[in-house]
């Protein structure tokens, strides 16, 4: 008796590992495409019955490292910050709009703009809070394109 590991059946040459669409006699009759789980399938002849399924074994894609859910988990619980636009004298409005678009996921045009327009006004503003690592993210960028920005913690003060 052979047993086969669904998630790779498709390098197998052997007709009854690599089904044509329609066979009914294959093994794994669509249930086997889930992504990260290997079920390990005792094959029997076409005709012969069904094969048994063994509990099913989770494959870790990169051991040790924590998977994109538990990243974002830790992100949201971790305390918020806030990017901070400074004003200068070197950089148009059009462009200082341009680069909040393209550097803030999710921004307007008219948020980008009321943000510019503050950080003009009163020599600074609040472009977004969100995690540290998002916070630092945004400043590298936004320095990047040639803005003055900074982050603090979002928890003390106005």
């Amino acid at each position: 008796m052979e047993t086969a590991f669904c998630g790779r059946i498709g390098l197998s040459p052997n007709p009854v590992f690599n089904p044509k669409p329609g066979d009914k006699h294959s093994l794994c009759r669509g249930r086997c495409n889930v992504r990260g789980i290997l079920m390990a399938v005792s094959a029997a002849a076409p005709g012969k019955g069904g094969g048994v399924l063994d509990r099913p074994v989770i494959e870790k894609t990169t051991p040790g490292r924590d998977s994109e859910f538990d990243l974002r988990k830790s992100r949201k619980m971790s305390p918020p910050y806030r990017v901070m636009l400074h004003n200068d004298n070197f950089n148009k409005r059009e462009y200082v709009v341009q680069v909040l678009m393209k550097v803030i996921p999710g921004m307007t045009v008219d948020n980008a703009v009321n943000i510019m327009q503050e950080a003009h006004i009163n020599g600074l503003a609040v472009v977004i809070i969100c995690a540290q690592a998002d916070a630092e993210d945004h400043c590298t960028q936004l320095r990047g394109n040639g803005l003055l920005s900074s982050i603090e913690p979002a928890s003390g003060g106005c």
